[in-house]
């Protein structure tokens, strides 16, 4: 079992910043595949980033790529997403997510454990 707690979320001008945080508890970040989903109100969970256990493979949904970076402390058990340059369509509740099969997926069915969720808005 993994339990995850994702926080940093709140409200930001377009063009700011925000770091994401999710706190895991269980088997650790390490052995996991990790990614970050967001849900806008009225529309599916949508992929954003995902990392590899290892931390050597990364992967991005075309909208996010050069704005936000995924990356992860094993040791503090933590994943991370810095998101840059937000725009108003990044605003959704962004969810962290692990699956313990070793392979980067965006897929959010294929994933077995999630966090409960932070708000991000982004004013125009």
């Amino acid at each position: 079992q993994v339990q995850l707690v994702e926080s940093g979320g709140g409200l930001v001008q377009a063009g700011g910043s925000l770091r994401l945080s999710c706190a895991a508890s269980g088997r650790t970040v390490g052995s996991n595949t990790m990614g970050w989903f967001r849900q806008a109100p009225g529309k599916e969970r949508d992929f954003v980033a995902a990392i590899s256990w290892s931390g050597h493979s990364t992967d991005y949904a075309d909208s996010v790529k050069g704005r936000f970076t995924i990356s992860k402390d094993n040791a503090e058990n933590t994943l991370y997403l810095q998101m840059n340059s937000l725009k108003p369509d990044d605003t959704a509740v962004y969810y962290c997510a692990a699956r313990g099969i070793k392979l980067i997926v965006t897929d959010p069915g294929r994933y077995d454990f999630w966090g409960q969720g932070t708000q991000v808005t982004v004013s125009s």
